[in-house]
């Protein structure tokens, strides 16, 4: 008895391209290679047909009448279910400018008219390729629990694993479609794309200190990796912070420095430098009249004692 295999999926690709030239050279080739074409002449045409099905990979013409492909990509890169498909823009255009305009606009590739064959094809394999391998991944780092996501520079959520999901609706109250990098997140993502050392430092939402937000690196063009923890609240009673003249965050300096914290550790927990960490415990120091850690260490353990 023969048994029957299951035909491989075909990939589907999507054409978009105001030339029918075009659209009749891609169609025939990418068909001759295996793929299914589907085609629209702009940009809202586009956006109707992903609204139906989900494309493997986009071939996108970057100048057309209405809405262009510039626009056309960052819609399309704005809905999570179609973040991570590759868009491939063809352009007539070789200038730098524009070439940098389609990858920020979340391209991950370019070719420029008149179309070679060869190359395409070449080119969509190789994305393609790349596509499931980062399916693969991020559904490894589903089943492994790890508290990641990722966002754009606008500070949207392209994608999360399940447990991050989880953490930012139990703590900030929203679903992860809805959630958005405020501000002060958002300036310090840019500071930590620009800088490696701020790998390190950690920051918080403003309304919610114990969420800590950690940068990992940049993925792919406009997808930058952050990993969620939450931290063990731990502060001096306020009234006891008041009594010795502590501010808040001085207090939650010594707080982490009483549980066996080092001043590196301390500017990872608080998203601060470690030079401000050194100049908080200086204060701290001339506040208590102590000289070093552990005589303040054991003024904040007695304190957390009696105040429990």
């Amino acid at each position: 008895m023969l048994m029957s295999i299951e035909p491989k999926k075909r990939d589907v690709a999507l054409v978009v391209d105001d030339s029918p030239e075009t659209l009749r050279l891609l169609t025939d080739a990418l068909d001759g290679a295996g793929m299914t074409v589907m085609v629209a002449l702009d940009g809202a045409s586009a956006m109707r047909i992903v609204d139906q099905i989900t494309p493997d990979i986009v071939l996108l013409d970057a100048v057309m009448p209405g809405m262009d492909g510039f626009e056309t990509c960052r819609r399309l890169k704005r809905d999570a279910g179609l973040a991570n498909v590759p868009v491939i823009f063809m352009t007539g255009l070789a200038e730098t400018e524009h070439i940098v305009r389609g990858l920020e606009a979340g391209g991950v590739d370019y070719v420029t008219k008149p179309i070679v064959i060869e190359e395409m094809l070449a080119r969509i394999r190789v994305h393609l390729g790349n596509a499931r391998l980062t399916q693969s991944a991020r559904a490894a780092l589903d089943v492994s629990g790890r508290f990641l996501f990722a966002v754009n520079r606008q500070g949207h959520i392209l994608w999360a694993t399940p447990q991050a999901q989880k953490l930012l609706a139990d703590h900030h109250g929203v679903q992860t479609d809805d959630f958005v990098l405020p501000p002060s997140l958002l300036q310090w993502l840019e500071q930590a794309k620009g800088k490696g050392s701020a790998k390190s430092q950690a920051a918080s939402l403003p309304d919610n200190p114990q969420l800590r937000f950690y940068y990992m690196g940049e993925t792919a063009p406009n997808e930058f990796l952050l990993r969620l923890s939450k931290e063990a609240g731990t502060a001096l009673p306020p009234e006891f912070s008041s009594e010795l003249g502590l501010t808040t965050r001085e207090g939650e300096v010594l707080a982490w420095l009483s549980k066996g914290k080092t001043n590196r550790d301390i500017a990872q927990i608080l998203g601060l430098s470690p030079r401000t960490v050194d100049k908080h415990l200086e204060q701290i120091y001339a506040k208590l009249g102590v000289e070093n850690r552990t005589a303040a260490a054991a003024i904040a353990t007695n304190a957390t004692r009696r105040n429990s």
